[in-house]
């Protein structure tokens, strides 16, 4: 008798996401929040560690025929960042999983940690350690991000209350905006390779696209006025989806 197969597609990504946590059980006391929230939290004496990552796949995520790799570096670490921040956190250091095809020149290696080393300057994060191994086609990346908080100030997705004001920390579709005019732009060149890119125009979309930011300066503002926010959440993934998570 044939086992029965379910598509991947049948469950979509929140949906697996559901599943592979409504199997798995806590061993440790200290692991306070698992999976479904931005960052996992951990227990360690009076702070709070908070552990998130995120995986980068060519051809997925990112195409480097319009994504620079020092782009790529720097976004790379923003969007971890970026989970931290949305709990309120503070980001302390990162590792990196990266995934090579013989295509890439050491050059091409040394650009990409360009972006990544920018990006931990900016943030203040260190970079403390990770692997790298040979990839049968394309660039993987992986980032995990270790940050801290204390217990009283870190930010859930499930503190949400009736009445709450809802804000956006900044424009929402500039970034997917951007995506589409490098496509477009792309898609130009292939017809035409001598045609230039018509770019100008279009800084803010594309740079919101290649490079976006973490927004620790919010996280810091509200330190400034005392402020902590019932719930809050990192909206990458859109925003009606990422308001359907507040309000479970």
């Amino acid at each position: 008798m044939s086992t029965p197969r379910s598509e991947l597609s049948s469950l979509g990504e929140f949906g697996l996401i559901d599943r592979i946590k409504g199997a798995w059980t806590n061993q440790q006391p200290s692991s306070l929040t698992g999976i479904g929230d931005d960052a996992a939290v951990i227990a360690s004496g009076d702070d709070r560690i908070l552990l998130s990552t995120d995986m980068l796949l060519e051809g997925i995520h990112f195409d480097l025929s319009y994504m620079p790799l020092q782009h790529l570096g720097y976004k790379a670490v923003a969007v971890n960042v970026s989970d931290i921040a949305a709990m309120n956190g503070t980001p302390e250091q990162i590792v990196i999983g990266l995934g090579l095809s013989n295509r890439f020149s050491v050059e091409a290696v040394d650009a990409l940690y360009q972006g990544i080393r920018a990006a931990c300057e900016n943030y203040k994060v260190d970079l403390v350690g990770g692997d790298t191994t040979a990839s049968a086609s394309g660039l993987v990346l992986s980032i995990t991000v270790v940050g801290k908080a204390k217990p009283d100030a870190i930010t859930y997705r499930s503190g949400a209350k009736p009445a709450d004001i809802i804000c956006v920390t900044g424009d929402i579709g500039a970034a997917f905006v951007g995506l589409q005019v490098l496509q477009r732009e792309k898609e130009v060149y292939l017809a035409n390779p001598d045609a230039q890119p018509q770019l100008e125009a279009y800084d803010y979309i594309v740079r919101r696209q290649l490079k976006p930011e973490a927004r620790m300066d919010i996280v810091h503002e509200l330190r400034d006025l005392g402020i902590v926010p019932h719930a809050m959440i990192d909206i990458s993934d859109g925003l009606a989806s990422e308001l359907l998570h507040l309000s479970k």
